[in-house]
């Protein structure tokens, strides 16, 4: 113990009692410790690799999502099913990185006051969404979630959707020169809910 503090070296009392001290190696645990668990799955093909089936969202997909995310859905919706048999009984198989490959940003996280959606593709019918978005008590009695009418009234602004796939071809989404010229087209006149029914139509349905 003598030896300990006498010498040059960073003993126990020198680290708890320099808070500053304390902190800096406390960051610098965490960032190496972030770093090892981190940094190997920018290389792992199944975190990285789509899975087979996989395609880029469709315009009007890619429209619904943007909403999605603007109505803060992902505030009460997780995406991610975990590997335990209580969930993969309710919600079905497990969500894998693979599929969420061209998801920027991804939709996992952990809040559920409504039920998990990864899996919810061709679940319910178009119409049972539209009803569920207009009101949702009038298809799930019990429902807290509040009713988004403006979506059926709102129309997908076409204009924004090729700056927008351009962007994320730039972070790796395949789209084509041709699928960002029909872009357009293909949502021009659509209404925000049926951009929405077509995002959730599409969750989870790459696989089986």
């Amino acid at each position: 113990m003598a030896n300990d503090k006498t010498s040059g070296g960073l003993s126990h009392e020198k680290i708890e009692t320099n808070n500053f001290l304390m902190i800096v190696l406390i960051l610098l645990v965490l960032l190496v410790g972030g770093m090892v668990e981190i940094v190997p799955l920018f290389f792992q093909k199944s975190t990285t690799e789509p899975v087979k089936g996989l395609l880029p969202y469709t315009p009007l997909q890619l429209a619904g999502r943007d909403i999605y995310t603007r109505e803060g859905c992902y505030n009460c919706h997780s995406q991610m099913i975990r590997p335990f048999r209580a969930e993969t009984l309710r919600y079905g198989h497990y969500s894998v990185a693979g599929e969420f490959v061209y998801d920027h940003p991804f939709q996992w996280g952990s809040k559920r006051t409504g039920p998990d959606l990864h899996r919810v593709g061709g679940k319910y019918s178009d119409q049972w969404h539209r009803d569920h978005l207009n009101n949702p008590r009038d298809v799930v009695p019990e429902s807290n979630m509040p009713a988004y009418p403006w979506l059926l009234k709102n129309v997908v602004d076409a204009e924004s959707m090729p700056a927008h796939m351009k962007a994320l071809r730039t972070v790796g989404v395949p789209y084509t020169d041709d699928q960002i010229a029909k872009a357009v087209d293909e949502t021009k006149g659509k209404t925000e809910i049926e951009a929405v029914i077509a995002y959730l139509q599409v969750l989870g349905t790459s696989v089986k």
